[in-house]
């Protein structure tokens, strides 16, 4: 059956409609991308949880990299593009929050040989200075981690990824993104079962996170 021009025409203007709603979609869905660390706005971010990974990785007696992480964090960023060094941030772990996928061994960890989190519930970080920049997009800054009721230096290693405004899902808020990573030796905050049979002293930090403008108005 031949169809009718009204016919012919009517799917032609849903068509139409169809790929611009699409194309409307795709530039209300898309951030506003900056990749220039000048071009992104200073001030005051708090972490955005639904978009935050923090990692620690361990050598098992040579044999692999056994792999954690820790599912309940909080971090507040104090961002200046313009002067680096007066950048900084706080990182607030709660360590019951330890995830092994294996319950039995994650409660041995949160006992008083490992992290002992009836006594120390949170662990701390916190950048003190800029102590290097290795790129336009990558720096290291000194810090402190207290652990296990020990306070000592580690440096942290941070990549910006990008910013911008992401429109959804509503309501908006402007955003940036980071990849760090850092290493300390266990056995300095008084984590050291099993260092004498092999099993790595060394933890290495694995973090991928977004931070949201405080205050962002939608």
């Amino acid at each position: 059956m031949i169809s009718s021009l009204p016919q012919v025409l009517g799917r032609c203007l849903a068509a139409i409609a169809g790929t611009v709603l699409l194309t409307a979609c795709d530039r209300v869905m898309t951030p506003d991308f900056e990749t220039e660390i000048a071009e992104i706005r200073s001030g005051q971010f708090t972490l955005d949880p639904n978009h935050a990974t923090l990692l620690w990785k361990l050598n098992h007696l040579g044999f692999s990299t056994l792999t954690g992480r820790f599912n309940d964090f909080d971090a507040t960023l104090d961002f200046d593009p313009e002067n680096i060094e007066n950048s900084s941030v706080e990182v607030i772990i709660e360590t019951a929050g330890l995830d092994m996928n294996l319950p039995e061994f994650e409660e041995e960890l949160r006992g008083e040989n490992y992290f002992d989190v009836a006594q120390f519930p949170q662990a701390i970080y916190r950048t003190t200075s800029l102590a290097e920049t290795i790129d336009e997009d990558t720096y290291i800054f000194d810090g402190e981690l207290t652990l296990r009721g020990v306070t000592a230096p580690v440096a942290i290693e941070v990549s910006f990824n990008g910013g911008g405004r992401v429109t959804f899902p509503p309501p908006p808020v402007y955003t940036i993104g980071f990849s760090a990573s850092a290493s300390f030796q266990r056995s300095t905050f008084g984590i050291d079962r099993f260092v004498s049979f092999g099993v790595g002293d060394e933890i290495e930090l694995e973090i991928h996170v977004e931070f949201q403008e405080s205050g962002e108005e939608s």
